[in-house]
């Protein structure tokens, strides 16, 4: 692998720890949301990832595809049903008088977050690493 490949590869990962990110926030912020526009409360939203085979076709790298990186292939709804509170005076407050919060856990969202952070630090690390043996590698030839 080349190390403009590595940086590459490093930069779809940052691509992919940022997602992560975003949506441990929305998630969070989201978290007493009783009601959205498709109805229900919010449903917390997971990223899933597919890794990149290190040997690509040109035309599949054209198509913007990293070789050996990693990219979101889709964001799913969790499928965990909803919280349900006794609130009668909620006004989304069911006949019998629940309310439907969105299974989002605050502590688990934190540690996605954190683990995240984590991870596009070390994406970041890998980049100036290659950057300065680039570097080096130029001041050896001159």
């Amino acid at each position: 692998m080349s190390l403009n490949r590595a940086i590459d590869a490093a930069g779809s990962a940052l691509s992919a720890q940022r997602l992560r990110m975003e949506l441990a926030s929305a998630n969070m912020a989201n978290a007493q949301t009783t009601k959205t526009p498709e109805g229900g409360p919010y449903k917390r939203k997971i990223a899933v990832f597919e890794t990149e085979p290190a040997l690509l076709s040109s035309r599949e790298e054209r198509s913007g595809r990293t070789p050996g990186g990693v990219r979101a292939s889709r964001i799913v709804a969790d499928p965990s049903p909803p919280e349900m509170r006794y609130e009668p005076y909620h006004p989304d407050a069911n006949a019998e008088g629940y309310v439907a919060y969105p299974a989002i856990n605050a502590t688990a969202e934190m540690v996605d977050l954190v683990s995240a952070a984590r991870s596009y630090e070390a994406g970041v690390s890998v980049i100036r690493t290659v950057r300065q043996l680039l570097q080096t590698t130029l001041n050896l030839l001159r």
